[in-house]
């Protein structure tokens, strides 16, 4: 009688076994295939040090999971709760529990892309980089800019909780790096002495056009005037040395042009103290290997481009058909 009631006890107790087993695999299936409850792309998380409790509710959070529970229950009854790695994770929308934990703990992070134009000054980045990294206006002085010039304008990627130093230190090694190449490999007899003063002309011709296949002219233009001790006069210098960097927000002024600043290349003979925004590689190399010309004046021709010109009468000449054009173009507006 003993024995039967032992065995009628272990085929119940087999059986509430194999119905929780169950249950539990029902349940566990059901919370791994559970799709997000976001109907847009998510952006999940994880700061470094974050346990399985901290990253429950971060997915509860981002609507991943239901709820917080969902999240750790599937992260241990798949052995992942110790492998989930820091950092932010891009989750599709609909993606299953299961395929969110995968990605987590593959620690293929999502990367962010930040876009630096070339011809921005310091001003203008920092601008930039308080919208994405959160900086206050007193930063700038905190050592968090090195001089004009620095950077090179180029697409970056970083990750999210990267500090705005290490995006910055990327930036001033790719200009280090590019401008020495370039360097390296520049015309001979150039009127130019140094690194520092490639790149403060460059960041003139940057400003001074956006047509890329004029830069090289534009600079054979600065480099003929400089070796005849002609003055500049770029306007884009004389900007700078009202505005810092910003943009000046009006036309040009005779009274502009008659301003005492360092930067007023209408008034100083050679280049301004300091570059005048952070030039792009193109414009580096088109002030280190300028075209084989002898202009020394150029206006807008109103297409975008430029009129050149050797002369000065020829020069007036493109400048009076360039104002013909302005007050054409006025009338129309």
């Amino acid at each position: 009688m003993i024995v039967r009631q032992s065995f009628f006890i272990l085929i119940l107790f087999a059986a509430l076994s194999a119905i929780g087993f169950g249950l539990y695999h029902g349940v566990s299936s059901a919370i791994l295939n559970r799709p997000a409850l976001t109907s847009q792309t998510s952006y999940y998380y994880l700061p470094k040090g974050s346990g399985l409790l901290r990253a429950s509710y971060l997915g509860e959070q981002e609507g991943l999971v239901e709820t917080h529970w969902h999240f750790a229950f599937a992260a241990k009854s798949l052995g992942l709760e110790t492998k989930l790695k820091a950092g932010e994770y891009e989750i599709s929308p609909g993606s299953k529990l299961r395929e969110t934990l995968s990605t987590i703990t593959s620690g293929k992070t999502y990367k962010r892309r930040l876009t630096i134009s070339e011809g921005r000054s310091n001003l203008q980045i920092l601008a930039m980089l308080s919208g994405v990294f959160g900086l206050v206006q007193g930063d700038i002085f905190e050592g968090k800019l090195l001089p004009e010039g620095s950077y090179l304008p180029e697409t970056y990627f970083y990750e999210r909780g990267e500090s705005v130093e290490a995006v910055l230190s990327r930036m001033a090694r790719g200009m280090d790096t590019e401008v020495q190449k370039a360097w390296d490999n520049r015309t001979a007899n150039l009127p130019i002495q140094s690194i520092d003063e490639a790149i403060t002309l460059a960041s003139i011709v940057e400003k001074e056009t956006g047509v890329g296949s004029e830069r090289a002219v534009v600079a054979a233009v600065f480099i003929n005037r400089l070796r005849r001790n002609m003055r500049l006069q770029s306007d884009p210098t004389v900007i700078y040395g009202i505005t810092g960097g910003l943009p000046l927000e009006r036309p040009i002024s005779r009274a502009d042009l008659r301003g005492d600043t360092p930067y007023n290349t209408y008034r100083i003979n050679g280049l301004p103290p300091t570059p005048i925004a952070n030039p792009g590689v193109a414009a580096i190399e088109a002030v280190l290997n300028p075209a084989n010309v002898t202009y020394l004046y150029f206006v807008a021709d109103g297409t975008g481009g430029h009129a050149f010109a050797n002369t000065l009468s020829e020069h007036n000449k493109n400048v009076s058909r360039w104002r013909q054009i302005e007050r054409e173009q006025r009338a129309q507006e």
